[in-house]
């Protein structure tokens, strides 16, 4: 038998048939922010752009309009089966991992991941391969969460919900490799990266049911419900309990920090 350690599955598969749902209802809940600080940190046209993580390609867009034909989008996925149809002269869609693939040096201007590094056991290495992918005076974007600062809690806030099947969830996710204190870390890992202007913002959101937010829930559940249910601590019926609170609009529940870092290679 091997000794070779083996790599956990990335957990929410993009050829997951519930990921336009996911993609959906990510682009609601965080496209606002992130071009929010993308502004902040004067993108403008000319720029040479790296997405990793690219998705469904709504932040590859946007970085394709305002950089301009001028300017360089390269919009990465280990899965480009929803980037495959974009077709801006601007933007080049890349199959690519980006813990083992390697990318251009001293290249990019801006670089941005939004929920990548928590799903990598290798996020050091992930974060070192994209900040040598800058050229100096380039900038990083990093859009992570911290799910374990602020759980929900009926004794604090008696309105609020805890999912069983969320914090199930969590234990698969944790088994796969992800870390749900990884938005909190960046900043100290940035600067431990050298990295110049180092900042921060955390961004709560309140889900309720019927909202962007259960719907994200929901296309997480269901694909992860066999494996949520084969590990012993959640049955069928708490997971369709828990389901149809998702769609009770009087249900409401802190889902954790969206922290968005950002730095500048010197």
């Amino acid at each position: 038998m091997s000794s070779q350690k083996q790599t956990p599955k990335y957990v929410f598969d993009n050829a997951g048939e519930q990921t336009p749902s996911r993609f959906s209802a990510l682009e609601t809940l965080f496209d606002a922010g992130t071009f929010r600080h993308f502004d902040a940190l004067g993108i403008c046209p000319g720029w040479r752009c790296l997405e990793i993580g690219g998705g469904s390609g709504s932040v590859a867009s946007w970085l394709s309009d305002r950089v301009g034909p001028e300017g360089r989008v390269v919009v990465t996925d280990i899965n480009t089966r929803f980037l495959v149809g974009m077709d801006q002269r601007n933007v080049e869609v890349r199959q690519h991992d980006v813990v083992r693939d390697d990318l251009e040096r001293n290249y990019y201007d801006i670089a941005h991941t939004r929920l990548v590094l928590i799903h990598l056991p290798e996020r050091e290495q992930a974060i070192e391969r994209v900040i040598s992918a800058l050229k100096p005076g380039g900038w990083v974007l990093f859009e992570e969460f911290d799910m374990l600062s602020t759980k929900p809690d009926p004794v604090i806030a008696p309105a609020e919900v805890f999912l069983k099947t969320l914090g199930v969830l969590w234990e698969v996710m944790r088994s796969h490799g992800v870390d749900h204190r990884c938005g909190r870390l960046l900043p100290g890992m940035l600067v431990a990266n050298d990295l110049s202007e180092v900042g921060a913002e955390g961004q709560l959101h309140l889900f309720k049911g019927a909202s962007a937010g259960s719907a994200m829930l929901r296309a997480n559940f269901m694909q992860m419900h066999d494996e949520m249910i084969a590990t012993g601590h959640l049955t069928e019926e708490e997971f369709q309990a828990d389901l149809a609170t998702l769609d009770d609009p009087a249900a409401m529940w802190p889902h954790g920090v969206m922290w968005s870092v950002w730095g500048r290679r010197p």
